[in-house]
């Protein structure tokens, strides 16, 4: 397996070196691999939206893409605003409710309001 670090944007494990540079295929996010080390570090433990905003319990998002509901003919539609989500630890670290329903989101489709 490769020993490269997981893309700090959206988590995924297919990163590849480009230059200096460590390239995520799935986002597009590049960065150096000595500030993957630091922003660990310092931001241990927060979750960015798509645009690299840091989330907190209690915000509002908006979705950036459709997204299928597994198990459900339910989608949840691009711009469909979220109110007061909750953060929690995981894979999906959005805890929220729609109209829909109670979803668990993965904070690399949201931006926040």
């Amino acid at each position: 397996m490769s020993d490269l670090p997981p893309c700090p944007q959206c988590a995924s494990e297919h990163t590849y070196p480009d230059r200096e540079f460590l390239v995520c295929p799935e986002c597009g996010h590049e960065w150096s691999p000595g500030d993957a080390a630091s922003a660990e570090s310092a931001g241990e433990g927060e979750i960015r939206d798509a645009n690299g905003t840091v989330l907190a319990d209690g915000d509002s998002v908006v979705l950036i893409k459709d997204l299928k509901v597994k198990g459900s003919s339910t989608t949840l539609k691009v711009g469909t605003k979220i109110k007061k989500i909750r953060l929690v630890g995981g894979d999906h670290e959005v805890d929220c409710k729609t109209d829909a329903g109670s979803f668990m989101l993965k904070a690399c489709f949201l931006k926040k309001v």
